[in-house]
């Protein structure tokens, strides 16, 4: 189970200016707001950030620029392969370490959408000795003894909720990277990733090629 939310996608205007710097063609600029605030990419400005796009890495630096900010609800296990892209990505995340204890443990908390019935049934034992713990923690919280029963007894399927910011950049190597991924997971980002706008124009560049 993967689940987005709260999508905010920025600076599209001073990433085209940037894009236009090396060569001093502002003039030529021809975008503008629409009336929901919007930033729409006119002919000429659409045409140069496919071809920059399109040449490489080394030429997209405005790619770099454009960012995006979303609240991503996935499970521990995906996480760790998210881990992997660090360089020009931010994310705080709900506190396992704190907030463990804070709410009765279900199974909604877990992705299990892919579960047949006799795993789940191993789950929901799980799940009852995590909340056993959690109740005997809550009783008497100087007794550590709960806590740590819960922290290493919880699955790598545990729903974990993180705000992460990244860039169109981040975005092209995430998807050629994962799009075809046995974690299903993956697939939803990937599905994600094509809908933002102009993705199939400068985030989707090897399917142009």
């Amino acid at each position: 189970m993967l689940n987005i939310q709260r999508v905010s996608v920025m600076n599209f205007e001073n990433a085209i200016r940037g894009a236009r710097n090396p060569l001093n063609s502002w003039s030529r600029s021809d975008s503008s707001y629409d009336e929901k605030g919007n930033y729409v990419l006119g002919e000429n400005d659409l045409s140069l950030a496919v071809k920059l796009a399109r040449a490489g890495s080394d030429h997209r630096k405005y790619l770099r620029q454009i960012f995006v900010s979303l609240d991503i609800t996935a499970p521990l296990y995906w996480w760790k392969e998210f881990d992997t892209y660090k360089v020009g990505t931010v994310a705080n995340s709900t506190s396992t370490m704190h907030k463990i204890q804070a709410k009765e443990f279900v199974r909604e908390d877990f992705s299990h959408d892919r579960m047949d019935e006799s795993t789940l049934e191993v789950l929901d034992t799980v799940i009852a000795c995590l909340e056993k713990e959690r109740l005997a923690f809550l009783e008497d919280t100087s007794n550590r003894q709960h806590w740590h029963n819960m922290i290493q007894l919880l699955p790598s399927s545990y729903n974990q909720m993180r705000t992460v910011t990244l860039n169109y950049e981040n975005l092209i190597g995430i998807y050629y990277a994962r799009r075809n991924h046995k974690l299903a997971e993956w697939h939803t980002f990937c599905d994600w990733i094509k809908t933002l706008p102009y993705a199939n124009d400068i985030i989707l560049v090897k399917e142009k090629d």
